[in-house]
């Protein structure tokens, strides 16, 4: 089962704001949200195990350099 965190919890996971983690997210280079709900108001949330794999990919570039 999929587990989905706020986009706080993403922020505090890779120690950004949260406000910086959509920013990354809006230009392609963080996971996509998931809107959870309908109109403006709708919650984003972010899948948990996107946001490993991209931490996993940026340990990857770290250590291939």
């Amino acid at each position: 089962m999929l587990q989905l965190i706020s986009k706080k919890e993403a922020a505090r996971l890779v120690g950004f704001h949260p406000e910086h983690v959509m920013r990354l997210s809006r230009s392609g280079n963080f996971p996509k949200p998931v809107r959870v709900g309908q109109g403006a108001n709708a919650a984003v949330r972010f899948v948990a195990s996107e946001i490993e794999d991209w931490l996993a990919g940026k340990l990857a570039e770290r250590d291939s350099v």
